[in-house]
């Protein structure tokens, strides 16, 4: 990315923090070293499906894409018009789907997806109550192939709030295998990637955990 691009990409994200800050909840978009740690679970090979939720200005989509296989298909669910205005301008190469996460599988199945290989999430999850949290982590399950991977982001800095408790205790809820991976100091904040495998979904059950 040029110079010129990444202050544009700067810009639009501090904008919108700014404006919205309970739908960005940072104030720089994530390092590029938490999307190389972050972009490890995408498969290589095959045609795989990667579904980002909450992309921002699409700080993890490079490092994503430059791990795809050429088969594969990467989308970017964003409920903010003005990021997705963006993100259709700078990444023309991203399938970017506008709306809320909560409705992933209506959303995916618009654009003719069924099951997701991997979900990677940028959503603030500290500034959601936890009825939210695990809403959208169903949804999220919900939406995966049985052997997919959900991987997230925590901030090393909201681990004493009582929210951040709260959505690992979700994870552990929604999935089987729930990883910490080392901490990604070189990240402001310093930041935590989780990486979770074998969604606790019930067959029938409309996609709530087990």
């Amino acid at each position: 990315m040029s110079t010129r691009a990444k202050l544009h990409e700067y810009r639009t994200f501090l904008s919108r923090a700014l404006h919205r800050p309970g739908v960005v909840g940072a104030v720089l978009p994530t390092s590029h070293h938490v999307a190389a740690a972050v972009a490890t679970v995408v498969p290589t090979t095959g045609a795989p499906v990667v579904v980002e939720l909450g992309p921002g200005t699409g700080a993890l989509s490079g490092e994503i894409r430059a791990r795809l296989p050429e088969r594969g298909r990467h989308l970017a669910v964003e409920i903010d018009p003005a990021m997705v205005r963006y993100l259709r301008q700078a990444k023309p190469w991203l399938e970017v789907v506008e709306g809320d996460a909560a409705r992933l599988r209506e959303l995916l199945s618009a654009v003719g997806v069924s099951k997701a290989d991997a979900v990677i999430s940028s959503i603030p999850w500290t500034l959601l109550p936890p009825a939210k949290q695990r809403e959208l982590l169903s949804e999220a399950a919900a939406a995966l192939n049985p052997d997919g991977v959900f991987t997230t982001v925590t901030y090393l800095t909201t681990l004493w709030r009582a929210a951040t408790r709260e959505f690992v205790g979700a994870l552990h809820e929604t999935f089987d295998e729930v990883m910490p991976r080392s901490a990604v100091w070189r990240n402001v904040p310093p930041s935590r990637v989780y990486v979770c495998r074998r969604p606790r979904i019930e067959p029938d059950a409309g996609g709530e955990p087990a």
